[in-house]
């Protein structure tokens, strides 16, 4: 027997061993959720229910199989027959039973990212797109992924940001209907047709879905907050009939949109359920007082949330600190200093992590990190100056300072569409292995080689290597790439990547961090520098065990460290400024973030 009030606190004991019925347990950050969800299907298994009629629904596969073992080794019992795993894994097992009723066979192909692409691609091609200005593939998907997970028509998500796409809709629409025709031909799902057409056979299959009804006496939800629609429906229809619905989450933590999570769902699940039954895990175990009373400041001012209040079991340790630092180098400068007291103390850098709202926040930091040659993986993205966009933009300056940069030309060329390696290394050999971009004779040359069909584009780079060398832009490198970006680069962005947006947002900061130098030349020499100091670094880092960790507020979800430095909290960056202007229900969003 479990001595379950011995075992748990008593919010903890409370949730896990309430009676049946819809239950919303609000567990906060620290505060024993995994714990809580644990003992709850002990408890249920301890009260004689059959682990066949157990549904444990996660966000990951590992979580379930942890929670398994671990209620295993509580009952001592064998559980083996309890469904536990994420929503697409529960989706597989009931489509591969039942996929003949949707006119699929049993054996149906599961489309991994890379089969999705080609028959994207596929698709594309039938319909003569490739080549155009057009969005590629993995964009494609993007749109498709987020309509399917929103139950939003493609049309829609394109009319709330028509500035993103400049092309027919259409277009977009039409592939769309030629991708889900190829896969259903091809007998295969993709990973959002799992959801999509699970909630399909719950929605038309009565008999099917009265079976599952029948037999999942307990459906527990971990995560609940970052659940998607399709999700939330899946689970209510299978809920239907015994309504032992057991979902534990925080609406504090609601801070992913990916695949179309909504922190609706948790928010409305007392209106769904008028009968809920609400416990509020509130005793903290991770956190000292001093950050508490932080993080009980934050989001005591957000009004859309359940009030809670964090409690500490930690004893005191120190206030944090607010430094008022006048840029972003006098901010690098200041955290160096206190990386380098904070090991004097004793502290380890794998024991301290930089926090910041978005990837470009951490260039001056990445760059000063890398002149003091401290160590540090970051887990935001790769490196500020390795990332293939600001290797894009810089090609551009490279060759307008180095006409024998054959590297900087060919990146530079094969940015256009319908120029492949082969076509700019002909160029490159046709113009004798020099490309002076001051010589307007040899620049007319390069129109001529380039396809009639590109070269509307590539005259509106041209014209800004002309500008460059008629109005003395050798000063102002930020202006060179502020021009390729309205002339080309931004709508090249938006459609090679599906995270363009934010791209775009590394390279306006790079711009702005071109006025520090005198002219192209000297910018082109330090990126240099540092790009070499960076990779030294790296293959340093690879074996050194003690780094300093950077990354972002979302990626630092649940993880800890003894030591936090949290970047650029000012107006406009953090809050991000495009979240409160673009998103609704932004300005709370962003102040949960920071209570994280």
């Amino acid at each position: 027997m479990i001595e379950f009030s011995k075992e748990l606190n008593k919010e903890q004991y409370a949730a896990a061993t309430a009676p049946g019925g819809p239950m919303l347990v609000l567990a906060a950050a620290g505060t024993g959720k995994t714990r809580t969800l644990i003992y709850r299907v002990a408890y249920l298994i301890d009260q004689g229910v059959d682990p066949h009629r157990i549904l444990l629904l996660t966000f990951t596969n590992k979580a379930a199989r942890e929670m398994i073992e671990r209620a295993t080794a509580l009952t001592g019992a064998g559980i083996g027959g309890m469904w536990g795993g994420t929503f697409h894994h529960i989706a597989n097992k009931l489509l591969r039973r039942h996929a003949s009723a949707l006119g699929y066979e049993s054996d149906y192909t599961i489309l991994d990212s890379d089969d999705s692409k080609k028959l994207v691609r596929h698709c594309m091609s039938e319909r003569k797109l490739i080549g155009r200005e057009f969005p590629k593939p993995t964009v494609l998907l993007s749109l498709f992924s987020s309509a399917a997970n929103t139950e939003t028509p493609i049309g829609a998500i394109l009319e709330e940001c028509p500035e993103d796409y400049k092309i027919d809709p259409k277009d977009i629409l039409l592939v769309q209907k030629d991708y889900i025709k190829s896969k259903k031909e091809l007998g295969g799902m993709d990973f959002d047709d799992m959801l999509v057409n699970c909630l399909r056979l719950l929605k038309e299959k009565p008999d099917i879905t009265r079976r599952y009804q029948e037999q999942f006496l307990h459906i527990l939800v971990d995560e609940y907050q970052d659940t998607n629609t399709l999700q939330a429906q899946i689970i209510n229809l299978i809920a239907e009939k015994h309504r032992n619905l057991f979902v534990v989450g925080d609406d504090f933590q609601s801070i992913y949109a990916w695949r179309g999570a909504d922190f609706k769902n948790i928010m409305s699940f007392p209106k769904f359920y008028p009968d809920t039954d609400m416990h509020k895990l509130e005793t903290n175990y991770r956190s000292v007082p001093e950050i508490l009373e932080v993080a009980n400041a934050c989001i005591a001012g957000n009004p859309e949330q359940f009030q809670k209040t964090l409690r500490a079991t930690r004893k005191p340790l120190q206030r944090p600190v607010t430094a008022r630092l006048r840029d972003g180098e006098a901010q690098a400068r200041y955290i160096a200093k206190e990386l380098k007291a904070l090991r004097n103390k004793g502290h380890k850098l794998s024991d301290i992590a930089i926090l910041y709202r978005a990837h470009f926040h951490s260039m001056q930091i990445q760059m000063h990190l890398t002149r003091e040659r401290i160590p540090y993986v970051i887990t935001s993205g790769v490196r500020f100056f390795e990332q293939a966009h600001i290797k894009d933009v810089c090609c551009l300056l490279k060759i307008l300072i180095n006409p024998i940069d054959k590297l900087a030309f060919l990146r530079l060329l094969e940015l256009l569409p319908k120029v492949g390696p082969k076509s700019a290394e002909k160029a490159w050999r046709k113009l004798n292995a020099r490309f002076d971009s001051g010589d307007k004779e040899q620049r007319e040359q390069l129109i001529g080689l380039i396809r009639p069909a590109t070269r509307g584009t590539w005259k509106s780079i041209d014209r800004i290597i002309s500008v460059f060398h008629k109005e003395n832009l050798q000063c102002d490198p930020g202006e060179v790439i502020h021009r390729f970006l309205k002339a080309y680069y931004e709508d090249y962005l938006i459609n090679s990547y599906e995270n363009g947006k934010q791209r775009l947002e590394d390279i306006r900061e790079l711009i702005l961090y071109t006025g520090s130098f005198e002219n192209t030349e000297k910018f082109l020499s330090d990126v240099a520098l540092l790009s070499n100091l960076d990779t030294e670094a790296a293959n340093v880092n690879r074996t050194h065990t003690d780094a300093l960790r950077l990354s972002t507020v979302h990626q630092a979800k649940g993880l800890e460290w003894r030591a936090v430095f949290l970047l650029w909290l000012t107006d406009g960056m953090f809050p991000s400024s495009r979240s409160l202007q673009e998103t609704e229900g932004g300005e709370a969003e962003e102040m949960v973030k920071g209570s994280k």
